[in-house]
């Protein structure tokens, strides 16, 4: 017997059990039943005060909505959502994915983006906080649908909006009467209704089609590898309409008992690290680097330089007797209950894994796509390898189309989690899709344990007049561990000169790491560092993989909501029209 059956033998042995749900519907009304008095959420009111909300309360709060979505005509209607994570969002998509057809848009898109994605969906109603629902409001003329609008920030009524309060006590009173049709609603699991447009990296946005079955069964894959259970309490940091923070930081949680609070903003992470004590959060790579960086700096200044060997970690270089003292001051100063944190959406450097799990932190990387509910494969509470985006999760299977001589091929998914299709996409949905397998655009390796490692998209490999593969995310990931670099971008343009496809890099230099070493660094300067990263970089590297040029960005990079960088688009367009230094190596 192969290592790589034994692996997942093994885990299907001991999976976490737990029930099984085809739709939200059954979800919400079995944990209203088993945890009624449980706290579902913990929230904090205008003066700062901390209260819970019980699972009895939740559900109750779910159904008036419903109620009141199908008394105001929406039923089986696509029902939009859009603002900052809040207890309103979550009650509002419970409701509106059970009613109708929930589109939840991201807030950060330009005015005229979420008009259009309104427009695509043939959204009803839209419903959410006053800032964004205001400006579609001003649009409105711009919209083809006669649409309603609930704004969660008003109690009543008024001319222009239904007030959240008033919508939701409509429906409440239709409830306390013993009206309740929402209760009533026979679903099909297989039937759409949730309408999620993909942040689009490579500037291709489309209409994901899922149905509850895709997305419960993804909650029960999950829950069956990573223990969730009543004593979960999770801080909701991520934009909470992506699927990745909905599906494995809402529902998943809210499935198993557990409780939910929500992080204030960016800026606030800290602070309500400490004031709600997680014991688990979904992160994004930048962030965790972020917490990393914080924790080896508050590190450095209360111990001596002696214990920061080269090729040591700081926790096995300490004496044995100091480790528990210096872990304990670690997860205070996050909480003091953090022990595990699950992040995805881009690469992450290994030894930053490595290194908060010696502090006491399993960090659980994985692997998803909108697409699939999100999760395909996840590193676990079973078995985790920090090179790799862990094991296939439960009843998914994945494989690699064509792999080539390093055994790197298109990663194809097979699974009850996979979409229904592209919204209104048939050119789209033939290319997706090849015997019974999602194309995902993504290249990656299995090993011969079963685990798989990504390696880049389809559409950014760089391929070079000899026919060598350049696969720009491996450039990128040693470029942003070096010191002088904060972010990067590594594309292939073809060299008229040579006739063949030249490796470039565009550097968002460190310069708190660089102004540590000179006072007022030039633009030279900066350049003279980022020169030397570089050739540290390709030194480690084949010929062929050489960066040969490279141009400092004077602005941030575009970026999704998850923090990944958009690899095509304004990115490359905007430096091209500001190319500020051009560094031939």
């Amino acid at each position: 017997m192969s290592k790589k059956i034994s692996l997942i033998d093994y885990m299907e042995k001991h999976y976490f059990k737990r029930n099984d749900f085809n739709t939200l519907q059954e979800m919400l009304y079995w944990v209203g039943e088993k945890y009624a008095n449980e706290t579902a959420f913990v929230l904090k009111d205008k003066s700062g005060y901390l209260y819970n909300v019980s699972y009895f309360n939740f559900v109750k709060d779910v159904e008036s909505v419903g109620i009141s979505l199908i008394n105001n005509g929406f039923s089986g209607k696509k029902i939009a959502i859009i603002g900052k994570n809040s207890y309103k969002w979550a009650v509002t998509y419970l409701a509106a994915c059970i009613v109708g057809v929930v589109v939840p848009i991201d807030k950060e898109l330009h005015s005229d983006e979420i008009i259009n994605f309104l427009n695509i969906s043939e959204s009803s109603v839209v419903l959410g906080d006053n800032k964004y629902v205001s400006e579609i409001f001003k649009n409105k003329s711009s919209l083809r649908n006669n649409t309603f609008f609930v704004n969660f920030d008003l109690k009543s009524n008024n001319d222009f909006y239904f007030g959240f309060d008033a919508f939701k006590n409509s429906g409440l009173y239709n409830l306390e009467n013993d009206l309740n049709p929402f209760s009533r609603i026979k679903l099909d699991p297989d039937d759409m209704h949730f309408l999620l447009f993909t942040s689009g990296t490579t500037g291709n946005s489309k209409g994901v089609c899922l149905s509850h079955r895709n997305i419960c069964s993804n909650i029960f894959s999950v829950g069956s590898i990573v223990k969730v259970d009543t004593s979960t309490s999770i801080l909701s940091i991520l934009p909470i309409h992506h699927t990745y923070e909905c599906t494995l930081g809402f529902l998943l949680v809210i499935s198993s008992g557990g409780k939910i609070s929500f992080c204030e903003g960016l800026r606030y992470i800290s602070d309500n690290i400490k004031e709600y004590k997680p014991n688990i959060i979904l992160s994004v790579p930048l962030l965790l680097e972020n917490v990393h960086k914080k924790i080896m700096a508050s590190l450095k200044e209360a111990l001596p330089e002696k214990y920061f060997k080269k090729n040591k970690h700081i926790m096995d270089a300490i004496p044995f007797f100091m480790r528990p003292i210096v872990k304990k001051k670690i997860l205070k100063s996050l909480g003091g209950n953090l022990k595990k944190i699950i992040v995805g959406a881009a690469p992450i450097d290994p030894e930053i894994l490595e290194s908060l799990n010696k502090f006491g932190i399993l960090v659980l990387s994985g692997y998803g796509l909108t697409e699939c509910s999100p999760l395909v494969a996840g590193n676990n509470d079973f078995f985790h390898n920090f090179h790799a985006v862990g094991l296939p999760i439960p009843n998914v299977e994945f494989k690699i189309d064509s792999p080539n001589e390093d055994g790197i091929g298109e990663i194809l998914v097979k699974g009850p989690n996979v979409m229904l299709g592209y919204y209104k996409n048939d050119a789209a949905n033939k290319k997706s899709f090849s015997d019974g397998y999602f194309r995902t655009g993504d290249l990656g390796k299995v090993d011969e344990q079963g685990y798989l490692y990504i390696t880049g998209r389809c559409k950014s490999v760089i391929i070079t007049k000899n026919g060598k593969n350049v696969y720009p995310e491996e450039l990128e990931e040693l470029l942003n561990r070096h010191e002088a670099i904060s972010e990067s971008l590594v594309t292939g343009d073809f060299d008229k000169k040579t006739n063949d496809t030249v490796v470039k890099a565009q550097i968002i230099p460190n310069l708190d790491f660089i102004k540590n070493k000179i006072k007022a660094p030039s633009k030279e300067d900066i350049s003279n560092f980022i020169r030397s990263a570089i050739k540290t970089v390709n030194s480690k590297l084949p010929s062929f993989k050489h960066i040969k040029d490279f141009t400092i960005r004077n602005k941030d990079f575009e970026k999704t909501t998850t923090q990944k960088i958009k690899r095509f688009g304004k990115n490359v367009e905007s430096e091209n029209n500001n190319n500020n230094s051009n560094n031939k190596k």
